[in-house]
């Protein structure tokens, strides 16, 4: 989910950009060159070339390639003698000499198959001294990318004059990262870019999971918070290095981005103003606060708030459920009028028919919605429940109970009343709740979330339930993984791949509903009408929405099925055929047999057998909800044993699969996964389970005193 920063929108204007590449980038662990990698930064300085950005690179490396040739010559040239004595560290100018040549031969080797000219500049720290030089410098640098050849500078470590060079932080510069600050003032550089083997800078080493990634450096904020850990593993900087040299370039009004030479495509993104790795800006104190920050208060005070939630009395809670149904129906004239707005935008914009059905909330709604949360309200308390308990050893109980997961993101589409259904489920379960929703419904969901937080009292706080209104925020909240405890997507496709391919958090959800009707040869057909229709025509844009209906081949021909064709046409419902119903019945034919239509339109298809339909179902299907209608017992039970979906249903339509109608008074999605929760998901999907160990003072001891008994004990 990478997005351009709003921050970084002077990138459209760089012209002139230093890379600079880390030891660490174009080497492997294990000291040898990392040829892929070397090659795929290649390739990306030739495209921007071609497109007319001016590239200078500093490259570290030739001490370490040198240091692996020299080993090896040494080792090839050793007697077995020489090998039992101990081996002295080679000598660094003279690694320096060796691996400058051979690490220049290779970049010249890469540029030249990809048709791009290259030149080597060795510099010094004493040479910039004389200012007869730096003028030099700019001429030859200015030659050079008139002809669109790749400047390519390293330090000349073979003849350098530093005593001490991986500690003599004296002089002009001092490594390579300095250098490359150095460039970029004498040149003019419009953006320098540090590669490194992170992503950026952290607020601590990248290894410790505390640590997040600072996207934006602000000295007067980050200089005293962040934590470096040991330097560079293979080069002499490391991050401490890069900051430095990032600091000192962009104070002097050129912006730097530290971000990783390894992934894929990272001078490009960096180059389209997307968020990756940590920006240095001169003005980067003068800007708002960034987002990482707001959002992360957002979780933080969700999570402050679920805490003081769960520590109420389940009347309590109950009580701030009634308050919100009771505030629904107190200002339904407020929430649909801010519905019609949205109505009235979504008309204009030309959105699809579907998407406008889901958006509408249509004349008794509110009361509907009002009516699942009072029934919410009146369920048996899910929190701090006794599941199990065992006597351990004598006067040692242990309890299992359940508790709240803590807070929830839940990123939804189209669907205002979603997100009532959600918040209600959130404050039944003790959870804090994050909620986006679609832009389509951002009025709807605005005076929603008013509504119901107005409800929700000081001694818990407005902050349990927190609006996210922007789609940038989304891939902010989604790296906070040390806050937020599980990620529901209520969506499309493609939202839910985004999200599970952008976050380390849990995801709880279902990619598609491809929901399935089979009509058996032994079906009454009465009966098998009034649920096929029913699934296709009674909420057509519903995930539980019929979208394949399959049907036994010796039905194909009967004046039964035609029957139940024409009534789904005579309502609108257009129809498809599959591969062997296109020829047979002349529908046109499917794009593809697995397709979500989420509208009036269904694909009809026939198959041999139940065995025949379930194997259709288990390659076409999305496992959310399948129905089979049928007179047959076996049939029946073969269907409902074999097929592997979230709900599987027997003579009654798919429409029925929902949380409110499956008795769990709402849904916050359905998941077709299978960890965790799996079907509609109510308040238990929102719940996990913490042991409570309760003794008289016993101890371990190895083991030694302790008789264990592991008896089951009751309840209560």
């Amino acid at each position: 989910m990478a997005r351009a920063d709003p921050n970084r929108n002077f990138m459209k204007d760089v012209k002139r950009i230093i890379i600079k590449v880390g030891t660490a980038v174009i080497t492997r662990n294990d000291g040898r060159l990392a040829l892929g990698r070397i090659g795929a930064l290649c390739e990306q300085v030739k495209d921007l070339n071609a497109q007319g950005y001016e590239v200078i690179m500093v490259t570290s490396g030739a001490v370490g390639v040198g240091r692996q040739r020299l080993r090896y010559r040494k080792l090839v040239n050793s007697s077995f003698a020489d090998l039992q004595k101990p081996q002295n560290e080679l000598d660094g100018k003279a690694c320096a000499a060796v691996g400058q040549s051979g690490l220049m031969a290779l970049y010249d080797m890469l540029f030249t198959q990809l048709d791009v000219s290259s030149s080597q500049l060795l510099v010094t720290d004493s040479d910039f001294e004389n200012s007869n030089f730096r003028e030099r410098l700019r001429e030859t640098v200015e030659s050079l990318l008139e002809l669109r050849v790749i400047p390519i500078f390293n330090e000349n470590d073979a003849i350098s004059t530093r005593k001490a060079p991986y500690e003599d932080s004296s002089g002009i510069f001092w490594d390579n990262d300095s250098l490359a600050g150095l460039l970029a003032l004498e040149l003019k550089a419009d953006l320098l870019l540090l590669l490194s083997d992170v992503d950026g800078l952290y607020s601590g080493p990248p290894s410790e999971p505390a640590s997040k990634i600072i996207h934006t450096y602000v000295k007067e904020k980050h200089y005293h918070e962040i934590t470096f850990g040991d330097k560079s593993r293979v080069g002499r900087g490391g991050m401490t290095a890069k900051v430095q040299a990032a600091v000192w370039a962009s104070t002097g009004g050129v912006p730097v981005v530290i971000t990783s030479g390894c992934a894929s495509q990272s001078i490009v993104k960096v180059l389209q103003g997307e968020k990756i790795g940590t920006l240095f800006h001169k003005n980067a104190s003068l800007w708002e606060p960034s987002k990482d920050a707001s959002v992360r208060e957002m979780a933080v005070s969700a999570r402050d708030c679920s805490r003081r939630l769960q520590n109420l009395s389940s009347e309590e809670r109950k009580k701030i459920l009634l308050d919100v149904a009771d505030a629904l129906e107190a200002n339904e004239d407020l929430i649909r009028s801010e519905n019609e707005a949205d109505v009235a935008v979504a008309h204009e914009a030309g959105y699809e028919s579907s998407l406008i059905a889901r958006l509408t909330l249509k004349q008794g709604k509110i009361a509907s919605l009002a009516k699942s949360v009072r029934t919410l309200a009146n369920m048996e308390d899910p929190i701090n429940e006794i599941l199990k308990r065992t006597e351990v050893a004598d006067g040692l109980v242990l309890e299992k109970t359940s508790c709240p997961l803590g807070v929830l993101l839940i990123v939804f589409e189209s669907r205002p009343d979603a997100l009532v259904q959600i918040a209600s489920l959130a404050i039944r379960s003790g959870n804090g709740l994050l909620l986006k929703g679609g832009k389509e419904a951002m009025r709807s969901n605005a005076i929603l979330h008013k509504v119901i937080t107005n409800a929700i009292p000081d001694n818990v706080g407005e902050k349990l339930i927190g609006l996210v209104t922007t789609r940038d925020e989304i891939a902010d909240l989604l790296k906070l993984d040390d806050v937020i405890d599980l990620v529901i997507p209520r969506g499309s496709n493609k939202l839910v791949a985004q999200i599970k391919a952008t976050t380390k958090i849990p995801v709880l959800g279902h990619a598609d509903g491809v929901c399935h009707v089979y009509i058996d040869k032994s079906a009454d057909m009465d009966m098998a009408k009034r649920i096929v229709m029913d699934a296709k025509i009674d909420y057509p844009a519903a995930c539980n929405a019929m979208e394949t209906l399959l049907v036994h081949k010796d039905l194909a021909k009967t004046s039964e099925l035609n029957d139940i064709l024409v009534a789904l046409k005579t309502e609108g419902v257009n129809i498809y055929g599959g591969p062997v119903a296109h020829k047979i019945l002349g529908y046109p034919k499917a794009d593809s047999l697995h397709l979500e239509y989420s509208s009036m339109a269904c694909t009809v298809e026939f198959v041999d057998d139940v065995q025949s339909a379930i194997d259709h179902i288990h390659r076409y299907g999305s496992a959310h909800t399948d129905c089979v209608v049928t007179t047959d017992d076996k049939v029946a039970e073969t269907f409902l044993r074999q097929v592997d979906s979230a709900a599987v249903v027997y003579n009654a339509s798919t429409r029925f699969s929902d949380g409110a109608r499956f008795g769990l008074g709402a849904e916050v999605g359905i998941s077709t996964g299978r960890i965790h929760a799996r079907g509609p998901v109510g308040v238990e999907g929102l719940l996990t389970t913490r042991w409570l160990l309760r003794g008289k003072g016993q101890v371990v001891n190895g083991d030694k005193d302790v008789a264990y008994t592991h008896k089951p004990l009751p309840l209560h």
